[in-house]
């Protein structure tokens, strides 16, 4: 009787430790399909902030060019 109840117990910890690695399974599956879907957000946000600075770039070389017109205007 003292073995059976040994190997219930024993078959209760297996079943728990079985059910608790398939949850983090689930969870590992979760996990890596969120750091997928944000590399890619990251990826169009870099591209994003590259395009914005470039156009920044060619937004002061404008303003430049202004300030040198105004300049041999007046001067």
């Amino acid at each position: 009787m003292q073995n059976q109840t040994n190997l219930d117990k024993l078959n209760d910890k297996v079943s728990l430790i079985l059910q608790n690695y398939n949850t983090l399974k689930e969870e590992n599956k979760i996990f890596r399909t969120e750091i997928v879907t944000l590399k890619a957000e990251n990826e169009a946000k870099n591209f994003e902030i590259e395009k914005l600075t470039e156009a920044n770039v060619m937004k002061d070389l404008e303003i430049e060019e202004i300030v040198e017109k105004i300049e041999s205007i007046l001067g």
